[in-house]
């Protein structure tokens, strides 16, 4: 994966739902581009940050065995555009796990409102499945969960495992 649009995740719940954040900035080089003097976050980078976070969920949930990538977008509704200087929270939620695909819905959440839904079909692909033609059967290099998401996925479990503690001390 080469570039990662979520900066972190807020609450995590293996196999069930995340939340991840998103914060726009100026800095970021697409802002510049994409409608010079009006920055608006593109929607299909809004909609690849809900594809990470509910890929990391599904991918968690199958222990990383299988590469999830994005089969298709089902549905997408956005009520407004994002500027630079908001703050997005991606909430994904799996709503079907079967071995050659998973389905996750996807909500933004901008100060507290729901701004956009997205609803998201992730291909499995095996683990002999490999990016290129020549690499080996049986490769196991996972190019969608890269060593740059791995503070991420360590992020998430961290959360489940505190959510989990702290539902076993009520």
């Amino acid at each position: 994966m080469r570039w990662i649009w979520l900066d972190g995740f807020t609450a995590f719940e293996s196999g069930v739902r995340a939340r991840s954040v998103k914060n726009l900035s100026l800095a970021e080089d697409h802002f510049a581009q994409h409608f010079p003097g009006f920055p608006v976050m593109p929607a299909s980078l809004i909609i690849e940050g809900l594809a990470q976070t509910g890929g990391i969920l599904v991918g968690e949930k199958l222990d990383f065995k299988e590469k999830v990538v994005l089969g298709k977008v089902l549905r997408a509704k956005f009520e407004r555009e994002f500027l630079a200087g908001e703050t997005l929270e991606y909430d994904a939620e799996v709503l079907m796990i079967r071995p050659e695909g998973s389905t996750v819905l996807g909500k933004v959440f901008c100060e507290g409102k729901c701004e956009a839904e997205v609803e998201i079909f992730f291909a499995h692909l095996g683990p002999s499945w490999s990016k290129s033609d020549a690499a080996p059967a049986g490769n196991d290099e996972n190019f969608v969960f890269s060593s740059e998401l791995k503070s991420f996925i360590n992020q998430a479990r961290r959360l489940d495992n505190q959510a989990k503690a702290k539902a076993g001390s009520v």
